[in-house]
């Protein structure tokens, strides 16, 4: 039997000019993510990671803790098939796009550019990006984004099945990704429907841990969304 945890990236600068890089936050996340493995003398065989520099950064500062507690630490391995969806082109293209198509999306739209305050965009924008996420899941490929939703998850499923068949037993992995990586792993290995997918991501903290045991042909889920390494609620953020 061999393990398989994916974890999703520490904070990220939300709402920034540059989205794609840790807050000291999501540094520090990351960290007491490797120092809780390297209590618990946990030893990886491999680790993987997105493309992003966010999903690089938290593989880096969990390995560095590791390391510091003298426990090693493979050097991680960069699969662009970890990439999360065309986050890019669905909130600059397809979302104006839906809003001059859809006048209860354009509302939502308009509601999140308008709002004031950290609490009150965050809220807005999840409810604008809930629908526009299940616009895109159920939209037709020739929607103005990179990648529609069918190729989004036959790419994380292909990528998910390339590495747990890599040879080996008893092996222990770790893969640094995003939250729709996540959501659209453990709605695979689940059978659960397409839906799901968006519903598991969206529920994600940052940091958090998703294990699945795994051997050949087989992939199931072991636990969700754990966050163990961060003992104070302080420290939960799902941005």
């Amino acid at each position: 039997m061999s393990f398989v945890t994916l974890v999703r990236h520490g904070q990220a600068s939300f709402f920034a000019d540059d989205y794609d890089r840790l807050t000291p936050l999501g540094e520090q996340q990351s960290r007491l993510l490797g120092k809780y493995w390297a209590r618990h003398g946990l030893q990886f065989s491999e680790v993987y990671t997105g493309p992003r520099s966010r999903q690089k950064q938290s593989a880096s500062a969990a390995g560095e803790a590791m390391r510091e507690a003298g426990l090693a630490w493979p050097e991680p391995i960069v699969i662009d098939g970890l990439d999360e969806f065309d986050l890019d082109g669905i909130l600059h293209r397809l979302a104006p796009d839906l809003s001059r198509r859809d006048a209860a999306f354009a509302t939502l739209l308009q509601r999140f550019r308008q709002s004031h305050g950290d609490h009150d965009r965050v809220r807005h924008f999840q409810i604008m990006f809930e629908a526009l996420l299940m616009h895109w899941q159920s939209a037709p490929a020739a929607e103005p984004v990179h990648e529609s939703w069918a190729a989004f998850r036959e790419r994380v499923i292909r990528t998910i099945r390339q590495i747990v068949d890599r040879p080996g037993r008893g092996r222990r992995v770790a893969v640094f990704t995003s939250g729709g990586v996540i959501g659209a792993t453990t709605s695979w290995a689940l059978a659960a429907p397409d839906r799901t997918a968006l519903e598991l991501g969206w529920r994600l903290r940052n940091s958090a841990l998703t294990d699945f045991v795994f051997t050949h042909n087989r992939l199931n889920v072991d636990s969700f969304n754990g966050v163990p390494h961060l003992e104070d609620p302080v420290l939960w953020t799902y941005r």
